[in-house]
């Protein structure tokens, strides 16, 4: 795991999950506000409720804020989309239950999604990659809802296409808001996107 690579001074692993989920929380809000480059590690620090000292003992570069603060969002999606697997009777109104709790979910972390799509750029190649090859793990996920309940069989492709297109679609509605807020509601868009799906389906 990338997170093991990130060494820290302190050797107690619970205190080292508090500490580095107090920092999650306080880079999220400046991420929010200001953007991870015009963010400063005191800032984050101060955000957190502990001192710039107590901060270094648990990262390396404000790079590994932010590396953690992807990988607490990817995280935070994909168990929620784990929850998906424990259907007892697959079925196309299970689909369609799936995705309207995924929309729903990308509705409640707009600004996590925000962060994700304008920061992620900031980290360094491997940490890049890392952090996007769970975003193809969760659109395998999906891939396998679909093809357990789907009503017609669909080729390889036809799923991988439809499951890349349910994962964007969530998060369009943060990313797209400027102008699909002004015009729907997060309810009425995800029936429209679902009628839209429901057709490559049939």
């Amino acid at each position: 795991m990338m997170q093991d690579k990130i060494l820290s001074t302190v050797k107690d692993q619970e205190l080292i999950k508090k500490r580095r989920d107090q920092m999650i929380k306080g880079a999220i809000s400046l991420f929010k506000e200001k953007g991870f480059h015009r963010t400063t590690t005191r800032e984050i620090a101060k955000a957190s409720g502990f001192s710039i000292g107590t901060l270094y003992e648990y990262i390396r570069t404000k790079e590994d804020v932010l590396y953690f603060t992807c990988d607490a969002i990817y995280d935070q999606v994909r168990k929620h989309l784990e929850k998906a697997f424990h259907l007892e009777n697959p079925s196309l109104e299970s689909l369609v239950s799936v995705i309207k709790s995924y929309f729903y979910l990308m509705n409640e972390m707009q600004e996590e999604i925000l962060i994700l799509y304008q920061e992620v750029k900031s980290l360094k190649k491997e940490t890049r990659e890392y952090i996007l090859k769970k975003e193809l793990v969760m659109v395998e996920m999906l891939e396998q809802i679909i093809f357990a309940c789907a009503p017609q069989e669909k080729s390889k492709e036809e799923v991988a296409l439809l499951a890349n297109n349910i994962f964007v679609q969530g998060q369009m509605w943060a990313f797209r808001r400027w102008i699909l807020q002004r015009q729907s509601t997060i309810e009425a868009y995800t029936e429209r996107q679902i009628k839209f799906l429901l057709k490559s389906l049939a």
